[in-house]
């Protein structure tokens, strides 16, 4: 297949959110069914690529001398791009019906779809001048997602999120110049492409611009002490708050470390350096720091925004062991969080949507009146708390096994933090799950039993995902054998 193929479902959502913006569809039943179109097709496309591999990058300008703009599918490129591609299309339908009593749908679903295109771009780039480039787009054309309520706190979110993320580009940016000078060729390479004989006498240096570049991109993964954007942006509307933890956002900051960490600097460089105990210490922190927050919130989904920051760092964590086997539960944890994660929020913003109620203590009764949404949800909890036969346990099992693997003292200090977290994660959920299903003597019934789960559009999305988190918990070997072949290069 000719490499330029890699281009066209980059392109597509992006020039079909553009039109969107040029000529708006205001009549919405038109405008859903184009998009759900495009996205289907757009899905499609990609599956097809990932099955009919181009064997060659795709080069579309270069901007100087050794900084080629690269387009590739390799091992990575086909988790993530797939990973996206089969989460968009049910999370634009539950958009659809989320949003139909918003302002400004016409502009929030252009901006929607073009993220999908944006999305795929940081997930196809064959070199890390492509991806920062794609990354620093998704900022760009998220910003307005995030902002489209236009409400005080909603600004308030937009304007951290900003913040935030133009200084962790900049982190990231010293990474990326200082690769690009001392490397053997720019284009992603498993084990690295580090010149380790050019920097040998100046190995620390090396190290710290490692480190520079770990926390750069971690910011959009959430990392301590840069994670406040995050539940700042739960202002947003869900299918923006599902987008931004589960699917495009904070995957791509975990996705680019992967990058760095495995296809730059490459593991051999940073094994047993006190670059790796700094960045197994931060995602420590964050993972305590998280999962303790997430109990003592009450707002449900900044209660999910914490838990999302927790688990990111569980992917961080397994990255950080620096081995084949934490490549693999990193990627584990990735593929399975998103499904989770999205189905949790799915089931939120269906509560919020209904009855709009937004803080835990207010959710007294629903689980009778919303059977559906509150089952899902406590499936997705269980999934998120790591219990046997879901989701959740196939990729934190790995992880310990990483952990464990690594044989050192922060390796099993790693493995009671993630016990712990594991608790604090059951109350967190739990007590969600205990307030809907077993109300508080004298609460009064009249005033939530009117209320009803959501319609097709909305449920059939959460409970898909839900159930995917327990066919994965019954059969995650297909899963898990894709991503060792990708861990080992034969991807």
């Amino acid at each position: 297949m000719p490499s330029y193929f890699i281009l066209v479902p980059i392109l597509l959502p992006v020039i079909v959110g553009i039109l969107l913006l040029i000529f708006p569809i205001e009549d919405a039943k038109k405008r859903n069914i184009c998009i759900e179109i495009v996205v289907v097709l757009n899905t499609i496309l990609v599956l097809w690529l990932l099955t009919h591999r181009p064997t060659e990058s795709f080069y579309m300008f270069s901007l100087g001398a050794r900084l080629p703009l690269t387009l590739n599918i390799d091992g990575l490129s086909m988790f993530f791009g797939g990973l996206v591609a089969c989460l968009w299309p049910l999370a634009s339908l539950y958009a659809f019906e989320y949003m139909k009593h918003e302002e400004r749908v016409n502009t929030f679903m252009a901006f929607y779809t073009i993220t999908y295109g944006v999305t795929l771009g940081v997930a196809f780039a064959g070199n890390i001048i492509t991806m920062y480039l794609f990354y620093e787009c998704l900022t760009m054309v998220t910003l307005p997602l995030v902002i489209h309520t236009m409400t005080r706190e909603a600004r308030k979110a937009t304007r951290q999120y900003l913040y935030y993320m133009i200084g962790g580009t900049a982190f990231a940016f010293i990474a990326i110049v200082f690769y690009s000078l001392f490397c053997n060729d720019i284009a992603f390479v498993l084990g690295g492409n580090l010149n380790l004989a050019a920097i040998s006498n100046h190995m620390d240096i090396a190290l710290l611009v490692y480190v520079f570049g770990f926390f750069g991109f971690g910011v959009k993964a959430a990392i301590f002490p840069f994670h406040g954007w995050l539940p700042a942006a739960s202002v947003a509307p869900t299918p923006v708050t599902a987008l931004l933890h589960a699917v495009a956002v904070v995957k791509s900051g975990a996705f680019a470390i992967m990058r760095l960490t495995y296809y730059c600097f490459g593991t051999e460089a940073l094994h047993d350096t006190w670059a790796q105990v700094v960045v197994l210490i931060a995602a420590l922190i964050t993972i305590t720091y998280g999962s303790t927050l997430g109990v003592r919130e009450t707002h449900f989904k900044r209660r999910l925004a914490y838990s999302t920051i927790s688990n990111l760092s569980y992917i961080l964590l397994a990255v950080a062991t620096m081995s084949p086997l934490g490549l693999i539960a990193g990627l584990s944890h990735m593929a399975v969080h998103a499904i989770m994660k999205i189905s949790a929020f799915f089931c939120a913003g269906a509560v919020m949507h209904q009855t709009e109620k937004n803080y835990i203590y207010e959710l007294d009764g629903l689980g009778f009146e919303m059977p559906v949404t509150f089952m899902a949800l406590f499936i997705s909890g269980l999934s998120l708390m790591g219990m046997p036969l879901f989701a959740g346990f196939v990729s934190k099992w790995n992880i310990v096994h990483a952990l464990l693997e690594h044989e050192s003292m922060i390796g099993y200090i790693s493995v009671l933090v993630l016990l712990y977290s594991g608790l604090m994660t059951g109350i967190y959920m739990l007590t969600i799950i205990v307030r809907a299903w077993f109300p508080h003597v004298g609460y009064h019934k009249d005033l939530v039993e009117e209320f009803r789960d959501p319609n097709w559009l909305m449920k059939g999305p959460l409970v898909i995902f839900s159930v995917l988190t327990v066919v994965i918990g019954f059969y995650a070997q297909p899963l898990l054998d894709f991503i060792q072949k990708i861990a080992v290069g034969i991807y």
